[in-house]
Parts: C-alpha cells; sequence; structure tokens
C-alpha cells in the first residue's frame, strides 16, 4: 500500500491520515463541491473534488486520477457498501474493509439476525407488529448511526412510524426497506470491537457501553463497560466472534447487543470503523485503523491484537453544534473553538470554520482515560470545563452537566436515561458509593415513558412560551417534506404539524397546546433558516 484515498469527510478523514503517516503511506482527500475548504481538504497530500461523497464511482474515479492503490471509507456515507467495495475492487484498487459478501451478509439486517440465530447468538424477535406486540421498534434494514429508527408503544402510532422510518431510511443509506423488533424499555447498549483478518484469525477487543443516546445515536462511550465481569464478557466476546465467523468478516466490525441482567441479545453488525473506536484503543493500545491497513494488506493481525488486555478505563463524549435540551442540530460559525489539552481530542473542524446543515454536526470527540473509571470521568470533566465554544449553539452545557450525573458516575445507565433525566435537569442527591454495591436498582417508582426529549421540545422551536405562542418556528435549518395540516385544522397539544429534515434526520414539530391552525406559511420541499415562521396557531 502506498497511497490511500479515503472516502469520507471531517474527523474520520484526519484520523486514518494520522495512520497513514504513521505507516509511511501516502494520502488523498476528496471534497464534494459544498465542502472545499473543509479541514481534510487541507491534511492529506493530494485533493481530488468529486460530484457526491454518495457515488461509488466517483471515489474510484478519484483514486485513478491521483494514482491512489488503495481505499479507506471511514464510517457513514458508503463505509457499509458492498457496492463501493466491490466499485474498488474491480479498479484493481485495495479495499480497506470487509469483503463485499461480508458487508451484504451483515448489511441485511434481516438477514444478520437469521445468521445470528443460525450460529447460536441470541436475538431478538422480529416480525409483523401482530407477533411481536407492543412496544416495538421499526428499524431501517440497511441502516445504522440512528436513522430510520422509531419506537412504537401504541397501534396508532404504527402507520406514521414505518412512514417516517421509511424516508428517512431512503434519504440515509437509498434503501427504505423497513422491519419491526421487539423493542426492550430498558437495557444497556453494549457492542463488542472485533478485528479479523484473512487467514482466519477473528479477535474481540472488548466491550463499549454506549447505552447514554439520545435520537438513537450515542452520546457517551466508554471501555470496559460497568455491567460486566469477565465471564459475561468472554461469552458476549464469543457472541461476537461466532457471528463474524459466520460471514466470513474481515477487517475492524462491532457487535451491537442489548443487555438485560446477565441476559443479551444480538442487534447487528457494524461492518466499518466506529466514530466511538478511541476509548478501545486507549484501554488495548490497539491502534485499529493501523490494523486495518495491515488487514487489507494481506497480513495478519498484530501480536498486540491477539494478546491485548483491557487496561483502564477510558470514556468519549461526542461534541456537536446542537442544542443542549432538544438536541436539535444547529449551524453557524465557529467564532471561537477552544479544545482541551491532556486528553485526547480527534476533531474535524478549526475556528473559523462553518458548521452546516448538510453533514453530521459533531465538532470534536473527547476521549480521557484513567487507571480507574473515576479517574477518567474527573478528566474528563475538567477537559469539558476547559473547552470554550462562540459563535453557533452547542451541547457543551448538556456533556458537563452529564459527566457529573450521580448516574453516570455511578454507571447504573440504560437507553432510557435522558427519557427519565431530562437534559440539564437539576440532578438528584448523590447517593453514598456503597449503595451502589451489587445488586442494585432504584427505590423510585418506573417513571412513565416518554417520546424522545427533541420531539417533545421542538414544539415551536426556541422562544416557546407555552399558552401564549401563536406561531411555531423552525429550530434549525432544514427542508420541509411533510406538511401535516392546513388553516382551519383544529389541532390537540403535541400534535405534528410539520416535518423538519436536516441533516438526514427528520424532526416533527408539534402543537403546544389544542389550538386552530391559523396560517402555514411554508410548503413541502421549501429550505427554511432557523427561526423562520412556519405555522401559526390560535388558541
Amino acid at each position: 500500500m502506498r497511497r490511500l484515498l479515503v472516502a469520507n469527510r471531517g474527523e474520520i478523514a484526519l484520523r486514518i491520515f494520522r495512520a497513514c503517516r504513521e505507516e509511511g503511506v501516502e494520502t488523498v482527500a476528496v471534497a464534494a463541491p459544498d465542502d472545499r475548504g473543509a479541514l481534510h481538504t487541507e491534511s492529506a497530500d493530494s485533493l481530488v473534488e468529486i460530484s457526491s461523497y454518495l457515488d461509488p464511482a466517483e471515489h474510484v474515479r478519484a483514486a485513478r486520477e491521483s494514482g491512489a492503490d488503495a481505499v479507506h471509507p471511514g464510517y457513514g456515507f458508503l463505509s457499509e457498501s458492498a457496492e463501493l467495495a466491490e466499485a474498488v475492487l474491480e479498479g484493481g484498487l485495495t479495499w480497506v474493509g470487509p469483503p463485499p459478501a461480508a458487508l451484504r451478509a451483515g448489511g441485511d439486517k434481516l438477514a444478520a439476525k437469521e445468521t445470528a440465530r443460525a450460529a447460536g447468538v441470541p436475538v431478538l424477535p422480529s416480525g409483523t407488529p401482530e407477533e411481536i406486540g407492543f412496544p416495538l421498534l421499526v428499524k431501517a434494514a440497511a441502516g445504522g448511526g440512528g436513522r430510520g429508527m422509531r419506537v412504537v408503544r401504541r397501534p396508532e402510532e404504527l402507520d406514521e412510524a414505518l412512514a417516517a422510518a421509511r424516508r428517512e431510511a431512503a434519504a440515509a443509506f437509498g434503501d427504505d426497506s423497513v422491519f419491526c423488533e421487539r423493542y426492550l424499555e430498558r437495557p444497556r447498549h453494549v457492542e463488542i470491537q472485533l478485528l479479523a483478518d484473512r487467514h482466519g484469525n477473528v479477535v474481540a477487543l472488548g466491550e463499549r457501553d454506549c447505552s447514554i443516546q439520545r435520537r438513537h445515536q450515542k452520546v457517551l462511550e466508554e471501555a470496559p463497560s460497568p455491567a460486566l465481569d469477565p465471564e459475561l464478557r468472554e461469552r458476549m466476546g464469543d457472541a461476537a466472534i461466532a457471528f463474524a465467523r459466520a460471514i466470513g468478516y474481515e477487517s475492524a466490525g462491532t457487535a451491537e447487543f442489548v443487555l438485560d441482567g446477565r441476559d443479551f441479545w444480538f442487534l447487528e453488525l457494524n461492518a466499518r470503523i466506529q466514530v466511538e473506536h478511541p476509548v478501545t484503543e486507549l484501554v488495548t493500545g490497539v491502534d485499529i485503523v493501523r490494523e486495518q491497513l495491515r488487514i487489507a494488506s494481506g497480513e495478519a493481525l498484530s501480536f498486540l491484537v491477539t494478546n491485548c488486555y483491557l487496561r483502564g478505563h477510558a470514556v468519549e463524549v461526542r461534541l456537536y453544534a446542537e442544542d443542549p435540551q432538544s438536541f436539535l442540530p444547529q449551524a453557524g460559525r465557529l467564532d471561537r473553538l477552544r479544545l482541551p489539552e491532556g486528553i485526547r481530542v480527534d476533531s474535524g473542524v478549526r475556528e473559523g470554520d462553518e458548521i452546516g446543515t448538510s453533514y453530521d454536526p459533531m465538532i470534536a470527540k473527547l476521549v480521557a482515560a484513567g487507571d480507574t473509571r473515576g479517574e477518567a470521568l474527573d478528566r474528563l470533566a475538567r477537559a469539558l470545563r476547559e473547552t470554550e465554544i462562540a459563535g453557533v449553539t452547542t451541547n457543551l452545557p448538556f456533556l458537563r452537566w452529564l459527566v457529573a450525573h450521580p448516574l453516570v458516575r455511578a454507571g447504573r445507565v440504560t437507553t432510557a436515561f435522558l427519557t427519565e433525566n431530562p437534559p440539564l435537569s437539576e440532578h438528584p442527591a448523590a447517593t453514598p458509593a456503597e449503595v451502589w454495591s451489587e445488586p442494585w436498582r432504584l427505590n423510585l417508582p418506573a417513571p412513565t415513558l416518554q417520546a424522545a426529549p427533541d420531539v417533545d421540545a421542538a414544539a415551536g422551536g426556541p422562544g416557546s412560551t407555552g399558552g401564549e405562542q401563536s406561531e411555531v418556528v423552525a429550530p434549525m435549518p432544514g427542508t420541509v417534506i411533510r406538511v401535516l395540516v392546513e388553516p382551519g385544522a383544529k389541532v390537540s397539544a403535541r400534535q405534528p404539524l410539520v416535518v423538519l429534515e436536516a441533516m438526514k434526520m427528520e424532526t416533527p414539530l408539534v402543537s403546544p397546546y389544542e389550538a386552530t391552525v391559523r396560517a402555514v406559511r411554508v410548503a413541502e420541499g421549501d429550505r427554511v433558516a432557523g427561526g423562520a415562521v412556519l405555522v401559526e396557531l390560535d388558541e
């Protein structure tokens, strides 16, 4: 491998460039027309402009034009595309990723569940709503990253959830296929990092706990999981390896599971490097990207991988341009950006850059490590206090709140954490450490689970004033993809009025109270700025 093209942008492109420099491999960046001048375009040895990040032929053309002999897809975009892998291989180039057949076997979520079941790996039931009952989860068959997913708790919500998931899946993956799966209300989300070479070696590099999520997307990740002991870790690792072997997997990949007590179920295999891979690197000493390059070059896994063990603890949070309470994406210019020192920071932007609506709004990943979990969290808390951002709204206040939360510090969180603990709400009283010894439970009645907080908070956008509000405004720039009411319509409190799309995620904007629609100021397909009036209401 002499020169590698990264078919991606932003933070992951820079991460791969760093690994290539350490291996003595030259790098090629690509840029879509609306991404010229981005930091990654100035960080490689050469640059080729392409028409779209989502066109496999454009990446192959760019590789040939630049003299690259290998392609790394990063994460997102076409990272799990068998079509891109085939186009790269047919072009006589090295593909830094799983074989096309493994991508297809892992990428079809329904087929992957059947493969897992046949390999003896436990899976959640899937089927028709009548077969699995409620609550259920609608999932994109070709999905990932939280896109194309909807929780449905009542039959009357099903049709709209299916339609919304299909639209979101089509926009994100070019495939609107969805399926229904049993939904667990309060599991933990635990994933196993895998590395596999073409010589038959498959290794599990321990786990990451990714239970704290918003919009079905991860917010905080840590390794190892505070919920696992050596016996459970071995069982989950064996299950992940069994699935990887069943599909002939190679390269880096992640088997995702939900965990309830000591029972776990396979969700899917992410056939790519993950956003949260740094926490695994910090507790194993393994450079996962460099291992990907070794595997793609035909080498066996390194001694460090085959003999790795977990030491210490690492925690990662994702710093986003988004509202710290509603999690709605934000746009603007980074007038000031001061990222902390003393911990690992992976970023794809710099001060002065514009955060737009076309791409994921992540600014940086902040990753802290320590000999103990408490030490890692303390370092992360200090780093967040040192971080300074101006010019765009970010989730920095939320991250500071999160890392200081007693339940997070105690390691007692589930995927329902942010539903049960609204962002920036007052922390519960700190509890002495001995109270949290195993076994544990919260001595509180189970709260009534509601929709994810972003949908609720989006009822009219910023500046809501409850019953006095007469306008529903766009909380961020985006495209109107559905108008659900017309003038004169009677609407109930929390009834969806308009669906706004930004960064390939849909956000329903709801009525803040029972009202009559006075006017609708937008049509489907309109692009709107943040703060634009969408619907006017009369009480």
